[in-house]
């Protein structure tokens, strides 16, 4: 069995120290490439001549975690197969640049137990423009499933200040319904913008992590979700999206049917879930705009 010991990596509950910042360097090609890989169709984000042409608001959320340094001898590593994202939120504080050089810092939140053998991870990251600016805040929350194995995490107890809410949807009907179809080759051109776990690909890996076929990433989930709802209510306007917060429920598979319900709660913002059938893969979950 694996032992994790936050005793001296989260001692006083208070968010970990800062890792050194990590320089990533993109280019208009990864933009376009990302904007495709979540099923962006619309010009602005996949053509770059376009006169409106922006870097959609979720291709940060991908650093979420970069530039972490935890202990591995306190925190022992997890396999990809079982490494499963749960929750994300995403705040914009200006657009990014078509194309540079960023800087992400990323530092550990809170980790506790969720369910037998497994843990639940919390990050916060900041990424950083050239000059300076805080373009995006990312929070990141990981379940550790295992170490080895799938539930061979010992029991142990929990530290930091957990920032994962719980969010109620209205009783009335929603405001908003949208929705779209996830292609079936949807998780393999997203996979190109770097994320190669080989969960959403291989069969065999699948069935290891638990599943009867590979997923969906959860941030191309993501992806549509805030792509559905920009164009529903801010006209598809990247410099109107403000924050949003999802948390994963369930799997999705290539060839999904994916429906969103909203509900307005408050000037700018809705809170939202998202099913698959009868089946819920999205839940306590808001966007706000501008």
């Amino acid at each position: 069995m694996a032992r994790y010991d936050l005793s001296a990596v989260l001692p006083d509950d208070e968010p970990g120290p800062w890792g050194e910042p990590v320089a990533i360097t993109y280019t208009e090609r990864d933009v376009l490439l990302y904007a495709i890989g979540i099923g962006l169709a619309d010009l602005k984000f996949v053509y770059e001549r376009h006169p409106r042409f922006a870097v959609f608001p979720s291709f940060a959320i991908r650093w979420g975690g970069v530039g972490l340094q935890v202990d591995p001898q306190a925190i022992p590593p997890s396999p990809g197969p079982l490494m499963i994202d749960a929750e994300r939120s995403l705040e914009q504080l200006a657009p990014l640049p078509h194309a540079g050089t960023v800087h992400v810092r990323s530092r550990l939140v809170a980790m506790h137990p969720r369910g037998k053998g497994s843990a639940f991870q919390e990050i916060e990251s900041e990424v950083v423009d050239a000059a300076g600016q805080v373009c995006v805040r990312i929070g990141t929350g990981v379940f550790r499933r295992g170490v080895q194995a799938l539930g061979d995490i010992e029991a142990f107890t929990g530290r930091g200040r957990t920032r994962s809410t719980k969010i109620a949807m209205h009783e009335r009907a929603p405001d908003l319904e949208t929705g779209a179809r996830i292609a079936a080759n949807q998780a393999m051109v997203y996979r190109l913008s770097g994320d190669y776990n080989p969960l959403h690909i291989d069969p065999e890996a699948a069935r290891f992590g638990g599943f009867p076929a590979p997923i969906l990433h959860g941030l191309c989930t993501l992806g549509h979700c805030a792509q559905l709802l920009l164009e529903a209510l801010a006209d598809g306007d990247a410099t109107r999206l403000r924050e949003f917060r999802l948390r994963f429920s369930a799997p999705v598979f290539p060839g999904d049917e994916l429906r969103l319900r909203a509900w307005h709660d408050g000037p700018g913002k809705v809170v939202f879930d998202a099913r698959v059938g009868e089946r819920t893969v999205v839940s306590d979950a808001y966007f706000a705009y501008r």
